[in-house]
């Protein structure tokens, strides 16, 4: 298909719509993902002319392959569980000078899955659809952006590692308050430790391509907010060696938001996923959609998915019987699956709750134009400076992100704002698309989207400039959460109630928000709790 790309320009002193969005867009990476812009949710819905039909059988299967599944998998594995993985992503090998991943100058097919255009606002192209990083999927009020890769969202999320305060859990996901503690003392520590995660050193911080950190840094304290060092997944001799001129520049021109081309970014395929497949036990398939889960007469689960192609031509079509089944597919992906299998009936008593208590962390992009100090040309990244309002009523969190779109010399910084809203988003079942579609609320985030615009404002009004809400037309998140909540739909293990050996591992099962940080830290220790405790009371006995 021929490319085609639309340039407009705004009453920004010369700063073009697709380059103020493009710079947005990183706020989103920074959070997790891309401005969604209007897209729809896609599917594989083509199918070759003749396919094969198999049944396989297996004793556990674990649906996705981001934080919660590369949880699960390894724990299964070391507990001797024979474990199949299914992804519907391929597999993104990186390395030093690699050109893996698409470039923020370059954004391809590579960026999205299996759409024929750019899903990122302002950015207008058309292309070939493929097995891209990036799904976005259209809802009421909302556009969610999902991974869509062997590693899940990890490979694509700037690394935020963030653990909320007890009090801040609290009062995200109050059914689980009891269980912070034993986070805290062990299932956080044991993720950060799994991940390598750190601080931005000051060797590299003082750089002049971190010129747009260091003035977010000096900005904040003034307009109220307590600076935050960002704890990151980062082998930070990699962006030494861009510094250095031994590599490409990725980490320090911020262009990760599609993953990291040299790699050094300790993502869940390169930690978990890896530990997982070295035991011997994991089989991972990608390519591999699950289309409906559903319940046999001898209580055994079964999986309808469809083996595809890299653009999306359906291969072979599976049907797979398990003992046990761990969802993790990620918010959307998990409560869709869900949703269609209760409208249609396959799953006997699934809980009402399913599809309720939605939410999107808050997420809220801004970029700030025409500040007094110099956030310089080439914007270095992960984002690692961010601040917190330790007198807001309600609690949220301002992260920077660098820019990967070139600035042509204005002067321009994005900013994600996240806090606890309201999970008041619902799922419904569209029986013509066959699929479930988000309902979100203005009224979900209100109230924390009203601290944080005047925040922002207080920041441009200290350091000079304007603030636009890049969202103001197109609300989108990378931060899915809830769906499948704990107490209502699943245990505080993610045992879906009333289902023997079905569990809910991810982002599904947290009602929102995670306690004004990003969810990645959070669903991955919770992802461990629950492991520990599945581990020991129901390996052997329901599965």
């Amino acid at each position: 298909m021929a490319e085609q790309t639309v340039d407009t320009p705004l009453a920004t002193g010369g700063l073009s719509r697709r380059r103020l969005f493009g710079t947005a867009a990183v706020g989103a990476a920074v959070a997790g993902g891309i401005v969604g812009a209007g897209a729809s949710p896609a599917r594989a819905a083509t199918t070759a002319a003749t396919v094969p039909t198999t049944v396989t059988r297996e004793r556990a299967v674990v649906v996705g392959s981001g934080f919660g599944g590369g949880v699960t998998a390894l724990r299964l594995a070391q507990a001797g569980v024979s474990t199949l993985v299914l992804e519907r992503g391929i597999r993104w090998p990186t390395g030093p000078n690699a050109t893996t991943f698409c470039r923020f100058s370059n954004i391809d097919n590579r960026s999205s899955w299996l759409t024929d255009h750019a899903t990122i606002g302002g950015v207008v192209k058309t292309w070939d659809p493929y097995v891209g990083v990036i799904e976005s999927v259209a809802g009421n009020g909302m556009t969610i952006n999902c991974g869509a890769a062997y590693g899940g969202g990890s490979l694509m999320y700037h690394g935020m590692t963030l653990q909320p305060t007890k009090q801040y859990f609290a009062k995200s996901m109050p059914v689980a308050a009891g269980l912070y503690d034993e986070l805290n003392l062990w299932a956080y520590p044991l993720v950060a430790r799994m991940l390598g995660i750190s601080t931005i050193p000051n060797d590299i911080l003082n750089t002049d391509p971190y010129k747009s950190s260091r003035l977010f840094r000096d900005v904040a304290p003034q307009a109220g907010l307590d600076p935050v060092a960002v704890p990151l997944p980062i082998d930070w001799s990699y962006v030494r060696g861009e510094l250095d001129g031994r590599y490409t520049p990725t980490y320090t021109t911020s262009d990760i938001a599609f993953g990291v081309n040299n790699g050094g970014k300790r993502s869940i395929d390169v930690t978990y996923l890896a530990a997982a497949e070295a035991t011997g036990r994991v089989r991972v398939a990608t390519l591999h959609v699950v289309r409906d889960i559903a319940l046999d007469a001898n209580k055994r689960w079964v999986l309808s998915v469809d083996r595809i192609d890299t653009g999306g031509v359906v291969q072979e079509r599976k049907t797979i019987v398990a003992d046990a089944v761990f969802l993790n597919a990620g918010s959307a992906g998990t409560t869709r699956l869900l949703v269609r299998s209760k409208a249609k009936g396959l799953v006997p008593g699934l809980p009402d709750a399913i599809g309720t208590q939605w939410g999107n962390n808050g997420d809220r992009i801004y970029a700030w134009i025409g500040m007094n100090g110099d956030p310089g040309t080439i914007q270095g990244g992960p984002a690692c400076v961010g601040g917190r309002d330790p007198n807001a009523t309600i609690p949220y969190t301002i992260i920077h992100a660098g820019s990967p779109a070139p600035t042509g010399g204005n002067k321009v910084l994005t900013m994600v704002g996240l806090g606890i809203v309201d999970a008041a988003g619902t799922w419904a079942y569209d029986a013509a698309k066959d699929d479930a579609v988000l309902t979100w609320p203005s009224t979900g985030d209100a109230a924390l989207q009203a601290l944080i615009a005047a925040k922002m404002q207080q920041i441009a009004q200290v350091g000079g400039g304007i603030m636009m809400d890049t969202n103001a037309q197109v609300q989108s998140t990378w931060h899915a959460l809830g769906g499948v909540p704990m107490g209502s739909a699943v245990d505080l293990t993610g045992r879906v109630l009333g289902q023997r050996g079905l569990y809910v591992l991810d982002g599904a099962r947290i009602p929102g928000s995670t306690g004004a940080c990003n969810p990645s830290m959070t669903i991955a220790a919770l992802a461990e709790h629950s492991m520990a405790k599945i581990i020991l009371q129901d390996v052997g006995r329901v599965f």
